[in-house]
């Protein structure tokens, strides 16, 4: 079976990853569904981050064993950093731990991610990213934690060439939180 690429994350009702104020916190999950984005990291063979993704996520770099954080993340944090990572970025000189630039396209890294031998799936993440990935025909699969606000404005988590894309609806779960789990396959 070819490598899928997947694209999770959260976003509010009115379809935005991020608010007109440019933050995202009220995207974090409560522990249920920070177990399963955890459970989603742990079954990844690479993900590919755009450069504000890549750096938000640097809070992870070397937290495994920070007692200011919990159990729950501390493993997330061990989990993220033996990830290798993918960083898509034409003004970062350099990344660290296990992340390297990109050197190809994005669907050249995409070929050759899906072609390496060994176990999981190809994440991607960053809504400018994951847009462009999307206007390429590579996602496989959208997983939405839809969170129950409207905020208004921001960057959205579809922003996309207008096309149709048919879906088809693999997995829910609704979360104590009000959150909503959406999985979805693309059909090709």
């Amino acid at each position: 079976m070819t490598r899928l690429l997947t694209y999770s994350m959260g976003v509010s009702v009115d379809g935005y990853v991020v608010g007109p104020d440019g933050q995202f916190a009220w995207t974090d999950p409560d522990p249920e569904v920070f177990a399963l984005a955890t459970d989603e990291v742990r079954g990844l063979h690479t993900h590919l981050l755009g450069r504000r993704l890549y750096q938000d996520m640097l809070f992870w770099e070397g937290r495994e064993q920070d007692p200011e954080l919990d159990a729950a993340g501390r493993e997330f944090a061990t989990i993220w950093n033996a990830l290798p990572k993918v960083v898509f970025s034409s003004t970062l000189p350099s990344v660290r731990g296990n992340a390297r630039l990109a050197t190809g396209t994005l669907s050249e890294e995409v070929e050759r991610l899906r072609a390496e031998p060994g176990e999981g799936d190809l994440a991607i993440g960053g809504a400018t990213l994951a847009a462009a990935a999307a206007a390429e025909d590579l996602i496989d699969e959208y997983r939405i934690r839809l969170c129950p606000l409207l905020v208004g404005g921001g960057l959205r988590y579809f922003d996309h060439a207008e096309r149709r894309v048919d879906l088809e609806l693999v997995q829910t779960r609704r979360f104590a939180s009000q959150i909503h789990y959406l999985r979805y396959r693309v059909r090709r």
